[in-house]
């Protein structure tokens, strides 16, 4: 390991570090091929779903090669005129005829107040972005030409709203990333206050998000995984906010390292031995954790959990030994106007964040069960959180396609413009109409295509799409479907399929969460060798993950969000985020106050390890709930309050857990905190020492060793 860190800091071969760095992000540029997708994440049910079953049925049907588009006709003054809808009729069989594949637009269907109609316009699927948008345009052109100025047309149905998801995610990597490196370089500058040195860590994680983007999306297309723009956005946040904590820590480290070396490259060995440890540790655990996603069934997960994993690992890779190459480079002027001196006083006697482990060690009991009632008010919002949005919900603004979904629902019976289908063999059609039409829920099921020994039923819902209503229909209908004939019949369809990824989301939580947090209490295990310090901390960043959640919800319902409910997929991400990336601060915590103990006992040592890192933890926190804000910009409502989570997480294990709750939890348990670990240094042994945390080093030779271990 010497040897290792030699080579990255010494002066004849740092800068090949460097160059070998440059050459290897230059070969990664050079392999890499076509830009990720900018359309929104697939479903990505398993081939096992009854929805996905029921699709692929559908190949042998005659409608199987095509898709639709559905054009809602609403007047303003409150009734389509006669001129009107024949003008409507008129385009269905002549412009918009040319749209489709067999020339035929049936006629308009008219809502009973005659305020607004609309036409099912066939269309041939269409890979490509830019033809679809385009196609979608001339159906807007042809459908309204013609008409009153008092009729609006929109265009939803699937062609519309793959049409508005591109439109969202159009250029949403440049406008996340732009967002994300102006918060990272403005709280940088604000942590440094240097007018260079926030460069170094910036162009160092700038990089890094460059390469583990692309080395992420080689390595997916590679085996068969999609990564679209929501996954790449999430990933250059991941890679910032936690490349940019580990630089915070490197180089706070360094940076009192430097007031004991006279030697900035020996500085750097020093700071390197002692945060490595606390950094390998961190993107440990959130690698693994992240990689756990991949026993998900869907598909989502296991692209979010392969992209981020590879962006972590990327991330402590540069930050382990591109960023102290870089730093080195630089003299120490690099941290003016505030440049550490060597030989200059030990900042850290004078931290008030060791004065505040000083006050909760006095009254450790009271702290504690005063930060858990704080947290358990915050996590009451978990006893009303409503999960479950639906498509028309998962925007910021709403666009052109869910305007006319809704109005479509106004006007019509609630499920006629998503019916759900039913493929069935087709000497059973009549008996499966039959079961349906009799199902409670169902407003009617007919027979709308057949082929070969096939049939397609349309059944049209009482409910709303996407509703709980909607599914307990479609489960009556499954179960009701499973004693008809030879029982083989199946429910696809908008409905079907919600329900079907509902479900699935339910079963990854189930396996996924428990996994997490047994992987993190591993890693945590191994890192500090103590069981009880371990539990305690995965108890209280889990905790925090609730206040979260809580709070949010909240939040959530005031005037500023509105949200109706918490997307299905959110809780899972939140959990994974907040618990992999939250327990990170009490592992910087504590890994120091592990490093103290031995010359302090755990009392004085977690307050030295508080005193230490108790400004870089808390600038980290900071910059990383603003690094997992910033998915506010994406007019996605599922990325906002994933990011909404997140940042209040943060924040509640940043300035609370952190800096109250582990500390006071330590004092509590004493020796025991290193269960079954005996301490090097017992808490009675060192006050018969008279050791004092806060001393200065000048003045206090028993702590005086410990200062080279400054954070």
């Amino acid at each position: 390991m010497d040897a290792f860190l030699r080579f990255i800091t010494a002066a004849r071969t740092s800068w090949i570090v460097l160059v070998l760095a440059v050459l290897a992000v230059g070969g990664v540029f050079a392999l890499a091929g076509g830009e990720e997708s900018d359309t929104a994440p697939s479903v990505g049910l398993p081939d096992s779903a009854e929805s996905v079953r029921a699709q692929a049925l559908l190949a042998e049907l005659p409608s199987a090669d095509s898709t639709s588009a559905i054009l809602v006709f609403a007047s303003d003054s409150g009734e389509l005129s006669d001129e009107d809808l024949a003008e409507i009729n008129a385009k269905a069989f002549d412009e918009l005829a040319e749209f489709t594949p067999d020339g035929f637009v049936p006629p308009a269907q008219v809502s009973d107040d005659g305020a607004v109609a609309f036409l099912v316009v066939l269309l041939e699927p269409e890979a490509d972005v830019a033809a679809q948008t385009e196609r979608a345009q001339e159906l807007r052109d042809a459908a309204s030409a013609g008409l009153s100025e008092d009729v609006r047309v929109y265009l939803t149905g699937a062609e519309g709203f793959e049409v508005d998801i591109a439109a969202v995610f159009a250029g949403a990597d440049f406008t996340l990333l732009l967002t994300t490196v102006i918060v990272v370089a403005v709280l940088l500058l604000v942590t440094y206050r240097s007018p260079w040195l926030w460069l170094v860590p910036l162009t160092v994680i700038g990089v890094a998000d460059a390469t583990a983007g692309i080395i992420a999306r080689q390595v997916a297309a590679a085996v068969g995984i999609t990564l679209d723009a929501s996954i790449t956005g999430i990933l250059s946040v991941l890679v910032f906010g936690a490349g940019t904590n580990y630089a915070l820590l490197l180089i706070a480290r360094y940076r009192d390292e430097l007031r004991l070396h006279e030697d900035r490259r020996e500085a750097m060995r020093r700071a390197l031995r002692g945060a490595g440890p606390a950094i390998i540790a961190s993107g440990t655990t959130v690698a693994l954790a992240l990689a756990s996603l991949l026993l998900g069934e869907l598909a989502g997960n296991r692209a979010l959990g392969f992209a981020c994993a590879v962006g972590i690992v990327v991330a402590m890779a540069f930050a382990l030994i591109v960023l102290p190459a870089a730093l080195v480079l630089f003299g120490r002027g690099l941290f003016w106007p505030y440049i550490p001196r060597f030989g200059s006083p030990d900042a850290i006697s004078r931290s008030p964040w060791g004065k505040l482990g000083r006050a909760v060690s006095k009254r450790p009991v009271v702290v504690a069960l005063s930060g858990v009632a704080v947290l358990g008010v915050l996590a009451s919002g978990l006893l009303f959180v409503q999960t479950g949005l639906s498509q028309n919900d998962r925007f910021l603004q709403k666009p052109e396609a869910v305007q006319g979904q809704e109005i479509l629902a106004d006007a019509f019976s609630a499920g006629a413009t998503s019916p759900a289908f039913v493929v069935a063999p087709l000497e059973e059609a009549d008996e499966t109409v039959a079961a349906l039409e009799s199902t409670d829920g169902v407003d009617s099921a007919a027979v709308s295509e057949e082929s070969g020994d096939l049939v397609r039923i349309d059944v049209v819902l009482g409910a709303s799409a996407e509703t709980e209503e909607a599914f307990a229909t479609i489960e009556r209908i499954r179960s009701e479907l499973d004693g008809v004939g030879s029982g083989e019949a199946l429910v696809g369809g908008l409905d079907s399929q919600a329900l079907d990824v509902a479900d699935a989301q339910a079963r990854d939580q189930a396996l996924l969460i428990p996994l997490i947090l047994v992987l993190v209490l591993i890693v945590l295990m191994i890192l500090l060798r103590a069981l009880l310090a371990s539990v305690l901390l995965l108890v209280a960043v889990v905790i925090s993950y609730f206040s979260a959640v809580g709070a949010s919800w909240w939040l959530f319902q005031t005037p500023l969000f509105g949200f109706p409910a918490i997307d299905n997929n959110v809780l899972l991400f939140s959990f994974l985020f907040l618990v992999a990336l939250g327990v990170d601060y009490s592992i910087f915590l504590v890994t120091r106050a592990k490093e103290e103990a031995e010359h302090l006992g755990i009392t004085q040592g977690m307050i030295r390890a508080l005193a230490a890192t108790g400004a870089v933890i808390t600038s980290a926190g900071i910059l990383l709930a603003a690094v997992f804000a910033v998915l506010g910009v994406l007019p996605l409502i599922t990325l906002t309050q994933i990011g909404v989570i997140v940042c209040i997480g943060v924040l509640i294990d940043t300035l609370l857990v952190r800096t109250v709750i582990v500390p006071a939890m330590a004092f509590i348990a004493k020796d025991r905190f290193w269960w079954p670990r005996k301490p090097t240094l017992t808490d009675a042994q060192a006050r018969e020492q008279g050791a004092d945390a806060l001393a200065p080093a000048d003045s206090a030779p028993e702590t005086k060793g410990v200062a080279v271990s400054s954070m």
